[in-house]
Formats: structure tokens, C-alpha cells, sequence
């Protein structure tokens, strides 16, 4: 590999910050472009990593831990990364399945039988991976204690009614996937659902990424902050359905855009430490930009130092379309196959047969099986996207750029 520290400047001549870290040759247009991030669209503090082949081509880091503060980032920084969390999640299923533990089209109630309830007896466990499960919302929303508590958002989500007949059409799960498939790993195996990313993932691959951070490793995570991006970088984002714009449904009580995010009343503080240590599979997950890519590098392939995860069958679940067209949460058309988001307009990744999750805000991880690409990418700059983050997608051009030679 070859790059060290580099400074840049923006169109004054001003310093905008170092930029930390290495590429492989023919993977500098991704330099430019983390740099440019900072010149340009508005990043506070940030990493990314691609690997290739299982063997890293991209470690890059810059700006400051905090987006409210001056100390530096440093190679070991963690961020909360939230919704990139559920693609860890998605992995645990998948991999029970692949052991032979769950069936994917087996009713949840036979792990998990007080899920059968308010008409739920036919909801299937592919059906919560895919986002057609009918319950993104809870008619009673959490307190952040009680959201936090590990029994309450299960017992909740339990009771609720579908709003929609399970099944038969889907909507993004924001905040309930989290009890969702928490639920249903830890009646499977015994193991909360931390526990179990902690043993068999993070462990045997040396992974920097938890869900739910010790109390050991709080001194990693850095602050995360609200960022608005300069004029004129905002990405295109999500194609908004006739009628009725993303804001307005942010700001209708009664849609269930706002009560699939509201699901959890007042949001919480994300840089509490009791929330990054609370094991919430959809949104609180704490890892490294190398933590992710690396992670991603196993799904899809042999990995320096590590093992494959996903058997070729298994690859194919992940990434098949489950889910397609519009959103009844998100409002916009996405594509979801059994836990991961899957390339198109709404969230573009790198190719069409990429499949990952971004986090609200920012993060973004994925995999790409046809390049051998695995990306990861951490912020503490939350800007206001859902699904497309213009600092990730300058990324994402950029290492597709460097592919093409």
C-alpha cells in the first residue's frame, strides 16, 4: 500500500484537514474524494475502508473524534453507525439458518410463540428480515428506558397489530427490527443478540464492532452530532412519491414514516453511554469503518486472517429480492432481500449485485460478491438523508472509478 497524512485546502487556500491513512495503487480517486468530503460536503470526522479480494485497498481516516469537539480521530475510532447496524443483525439469522437452527419460512410464534398475537400468527421469519412483517410501529411508543431495557421493546412489538396483513406488502422496519430479530435470536439460541455478534463474529474475525458496547470500550465511541451540508451538496436522496413529501410525512403523527421513527418517544441521546451499550439490533450498533468492510469481506469471501461466513447459498439469500417498489414507510421505491438493503435509485451501492445497509445520517457498509468489494464507511457528521448520503455516495463513485481503471 502506499499514501501517508495528507493536507488539504478548499477554493480559499484555507486548511480543511489531515487526511490519515493508506491506499493500494489505482485507489487514490477514493483519497481525493474522503478528502474532498471535508472540503466540500461538510465532514466533521470520518474513516473509510474498502477491501478487495478480502485484503484491504482503502484504510482512511480525518477530521476530529467528536463533530462537536477538536481532538483528532484516531485509526481506532468507533462510531455509532445506526440503521448499518442491521445489516450486522440480518447476519445472525442468516447464519442460523445456515446452521440449520431457524427456518426462514417457519412462523415466528414457533421460536417465539407470545409473537403470535393481534394477528400475527402467520408472520414468517423471512418475513421480518424483509420488512413485511406489518409492524414498523407501536401504538404506544417506548421511553429511551424503556427502550433500552431489553424487555420491554419485545413485549411491545409482541402485542402490537400488523398495520398492514403480514405478508403482502412492506415498509421499513426503523426501530422495531430491533426487537424483531433480537427477539428472535435470543429465544433461538439462548444468547442475546450482542452476545452472540460478540462470540461468533466480532471474536473469531477481530472485529472492532458491537451491539451494545461494553463499558470497557466506551472510550472509543466518539460524539455524534448534527451537520448541515453546504449549499448545493445535498444528495438527490429518495425519490419521493407524488403527493406526499418525505417532510410532510416527518411531520404527519399519524403517518407511519413518523411513527416508524418515533417508535422509541423522545429520541433518545445517542451519546449516552447506556444507549450505545443497549443491544438495539436496528440502530445503536458501535463499530470501526474497518470493523464493517472487514465484516462485509466475510460475508461474501475469504478474508486475511479470517474466515468466509456465508456459505454460497446463503449469499444468495441475503442479496435475492424479498422486497420491492414503494416504501409504505420510507416513501420511496426500495429493494430489500432477507435483512439487507439491495442496489437502487433510493440506495445506490456500487453495482446490481451489491446488497449492505446505510445508516441514517451517514454510515454506510456493503458488499459487492462480483468486484470483491467491501466498504465501510463511519461519521459522526449526522446529516439530514435517510438512505443516500452524499459523503458515502462521492465514496462509492470513487471506488468504482478506481475499478474502472
Amino acid at each position: 500500500m502506499e499514501g501517508h497524512a495528507q493536507r488539504r485546502t478548499g477554493g480559499s487556500g484555507r486548511t480543511v484537514t489531515d487526511v490519515q491513512g493508506t491506499v493500494a495503487d489505482g485507489f487514490q480517486p477514493v483519497r481525493d474524494a474522503f478528502a474532498d468530503n471535508f472540503a466540500r460536503r461538510g465532514e466533521r470526522g470520518a474513516a473509510v475502508v474498502v477491501h478487495q479480494g478480502g485484503r484491504k485497498v482503502v484504510d482512511l481516516w480525518g477530521g476530529t473524534r467528536d463533530a462537536d469537539g477538536t481532538a483528532p480521530w484516531t485509526r481506532g475510532t468507533a462510531q455509532i453507525v445506526r440503521s448499518a447496524t442491521k445489516g450486522v443483525a440480518a447476519a445472525v439469522p442468516l447464519l442460523l439458518h445456515q446452521r440449520g437452527q431457524v427456518d426462514l419460512d417457519a412462523p415466528v410464534g414457533t421460536y417465539w410463540p407470545e409473537f403470535k398475537a393481534a394477528g400475527k400468527e402467520r408472520v414468517l421469519v423471512r418475513h421480518l428480515l424483509a420488512h413485511r412483517a406489518g409492524v414498523p410501529v407501536l401504538d404506544t411508543p417506548l421511553t429511551p428506558a424503556r427502550a433500552l431495557d431489553g424487555v420491554s421493546g419485545p413485549r411491545a412489538v409482541a402485542a402490537q397489530a400488523p398495520v398492514w396483513e403480514p405478508g403482502t406488502d412492506h415498509g421499513y422496519h426503523a426501530q422495531t427490527f430491533s426487537w424483531t430479530v433480537g427477539e428472535l435470536v435470543r429465544r433461538v439460541t439462548g444468547r442475546t443478540i450482542g452476545a452472540w455478534t460478540a462470540a461468533e463474529l466480532a471474536g473469531p474475525l477481530g472485529l472492532d464492532l458491537w451491539i451494545g458496547l461494553p463499558a470497557a470500550e466506551q472510550h472509543r465511541a466518539g460524539r455524534l452530532g448534527a451537520v448541515e451540508p453546504p449549499a448545493g451538496t445535498a444528495a438527490p436522496g429518495l425519490r419521493i412519491r407524488p403527493k406526499q413529501s418525505v417532510s410532510d410525512a416527518y411531520r404527519d403523527p399519524g403517518s407511519l414514516t413518523r411513527r416508524a421513527f418515533g417508535a422509541i418517544d423522545p429520541l433518545p441521546d445517542e451519546n449516552d453511554p447506556a444507549y450505545r451499550a443497549a443491544e438495539l439490533a436496528a440502530s445503536a450498533g458501535v463499530a470501526t469503518a474497518e470493523a464493517l468492510s472487514r465484516f462485509y469481506a466475510a460475508l461474501i469471501g475469504d478474508v486475511e486472517g479470517g474466515r468466509r461466513l456465508f456459505a454460497p447459498a446463503t449469499l444468495t439469500l441475503a442479496r435475492t429480492e424479498e422486497s420491492a417498489g414503494p416504501d409504505r414507510v420510507l416513501m420511496a421505491k426500495t429493494r430489500f432481500g432477507l435483512g439487507y438493503m439491495l442496489h437502487g435509485p433510493a440506495s445506490p451501492l456500487l453495482a446490481p449485485g451489491s446488497f449492505g445497509h446505510p445508516g441514517r445520517g451517514g454510515s454506510l457498509a456493503f458488499g459487492d460478491p462480483e468486484s470483491g468489494i467491501a466498504f465501510g464507511y463511519v461519521t459522526n457528521g449526522m446529516q439530514k438523508n435517510v438512505t443516500a448520503d452524499p459523503r458515502a455516495q462521492a465514496l462509492v463513485r470513487a471506488v468504482a472509478k478506481s475499478l474502472a481503471g
